[in-house]
């Protein structure tokens, strides 16, 4: 079926990094791979650049912060929605939420977008979080969240919530993928400390949700039983919490781990860190909404353990369920983990589920479905 190309506007606080930011990425790159047109609103950041190359438009716009500022923004958006003859607007956190929802209820009923929006997270259950369940068709990136969305809001109609699970590419993330000699080179003379020991890695942006603590712990129970191994915490220190990045790097100091714990920041090449890694960790303290840092590594066969809660627990039980745990079971992680980093050689063998192609393919089919102006959607609700 011929369809005329669609305008599709995705509203993110920012650029910057981060599992919502790469998702939808890579929305806007299969929108212009199908002829769409893609526009993202944000306040900018590092990934913006990918953006552009990747065929896609961006419009800096300040919906990142939650203060009037943002709100402020209602008329630029609703001008810009117009303008640019938006078909679909898709807002994908709060604050930008608010501002899209504003702007969008604010537009004559006939000359609108559709509304989606995708609750990525388990939010605080209040009214500022209500309004990710304010889209025509709300997405659910998991189980988990499906549920959390049912329980707490039961205003929202289930036929209006769209089941469509993340995923991983496998060219990007390939089973047995192996690194180079020349960046296996080069990380020996970066990373002197951590050679000859089993690599455990924690992977996540360092929040309090990601459970650095219960990792540092891991390694210092591992280290004081006298096993070789060597901690990696991969991730951007939060500039809001920097207070939070400077505890977990004082317990490192306190409990005399310095030489034993790596933190990398920000990296580009996650990939060849998952593949020298003997285990990757997920240790989220509360339920995370999916869990692509436990989704990437599982799919090139190298183990997860985590906790057994949330999307997490989802993929782990779907996938690698030897690698689920009890929340915060120290034992029961030391073991497991102990478990995985002695054997021989632990492999997730392949699994079809979670892909990258079938995510993107529920996601661009609503859109495609809600602006099908050919017919008369039952999807739309009244204004």
């Amino acid at each position: 079926m011929n369809r005329e190309p669609l305008t599709v506007m995705q509203l993110v606080p920012s650029l910057e990094s981060g599992g919502v930011e790469r998702g939808t990425l890579e929305v806007a790159d299969e929108l212009v791979r199908r002829g769409h047109r893609s526009i993202v609103v944000s306040a900018g950041g590092r990934m913006v650049e990918s953006l552009i190359a990747g065929g896609s438009e961006h419009i800096t716009c300040r919906i990142d912060r939650k203060s009037p500022t943002s709100l402020a923004r209602i008329p630029t958006l609703r001008k810009l929605i117009r303008q640019q003859g938006v078909d679909v607007l898709h807002a994908r956190s709060r604050i930008p939420a608010w501002v899209g929802h504003l702007a969008w209820k604010s537009l004559p009923g006939q000359s609108r977008p559709r509304f989606v929006t995708t609750v990525h997270g388990l939010y605080s259950v209040n009214r500022f979080s209500r309004v990710m369940t304010r889209g025509e068709q709300v997405i659910a990136v998991s189980e988990t969240i499906r549920n959390y969305i049912l329980e707490n809001y039961s205003k929202v109609p289930p036929h209006s919530i769209r089941l469509i699970p993340r995923g991983v590419e496998p060219q990007e993330f390939p089973h047995g993928y192996h690194p180079s000699e020349v960046w296996l080179h080069q990380w020996s003379a970066s990373y002197p400390q951590a050679a000859g020991k089993r690599l455990l890695t924690l992977a996540g942006r360092i929040t309090r949700l990601k459970g650095h603590f219960d990792f540092i712990d891991l390694i210092a129970a591992l280290k004081s039983d006298g096993h070789a191994v060597h901690g990696l915490i991969v991730g951007d220190r939060d500039p809001r919490r920097k207070q939070y990045a400077e505890a977990v790097a004082q317990s490192v100091r306190h409990l005399g781990l310095t030489d034993d714990i790596t933190f990398l920041g920000h990296r580009s090449d996650v990939r060849d860190i998952y593949a020298i890694s003997s285990v990757v960790l997920s240790l989220s303290t509360k339920p995370e909404s999916f869990g692509r840092t436990t989704l990437e590594p599982l799919a090139m066969g190298v183990p997860v353990v985590g906790y057994d809660h949330g999307g997490v627990g989802e993929i782990l039980r779907t996938v690698f369920p030897q690698g689920a745990v009890s929340l915060r079971d120290a034992q029961a992680l030391q073991s497991k983990v102990l478990e995985l980093v002695t054997a021989e050689r632990s492999v997730v063998p392949p699994f079809d589920r979670f892909r990258l192609s079938t995510t993107l393919d529920q996601t661009i089919s609503l859109y495609e479905q809600l602006a099908d102006k050919s017919s008369a959607s039952p999807l739309r609700k009244a204004a």
